[in-house]
């Protein structure tokens, strides 16, 4: 699940998105900055490229409740890049695709609420 914003800073779609995975109940763990750590390590240039992991306590706490080597799968990635036009791209995990790697139809309803979720976030971006 994508989506380009047209004319929007690789910093300011990090700080949209953010906000809007907090209106869907997420908060943001973890933050890797791409771009940075290939500077540092390899000393290679990379667009902007940011992957922030993602968390809705209620449905990580169910999925772990139910699951708990889905720790595995957790948090939900959300990417925000930049494309060959310097356009800001934002992605997320599908979390009915993520989820079906454990085989567990139980654990759908979970997977669908997050990918709805994650989706709306998304389209409030655009």
């Amino acid at each position: 699940m994508s989506t380009t914003l047209k004319g929007v800073s690789h910093e300011d779609a990090i700080e949209r998105t953010k906000a809007a995975l907090k209106e869907e109940g997420f908060g943001v763990l973890t933050t890797i900055d791409i771009k940075a750590t290939l500077k540092k390590k390899l000393d290679v240039d990379h667009r902007p490229y940011v992957i922030l992991g993602a968390c809705n306590p209620g449905l990580a706490h169910q999925a772990l409740s139910a699951e708990a080597p889905i720790g595995l799968l957790l948090p939900c990635n959300v990417v925000v890049t930049q494309d060959d036009n310097g356009d800001a791209v934002v992605a997320a995990i599908n979390g009915e695709k993520m989820f079906s790697v454990v085989n567990r139809d139980d654990l759908g309803p979970i997977a669908k609420k997050v990918t709805a979720s994650l989706g709306r976030m998304i389209d409030s971006l655009k």
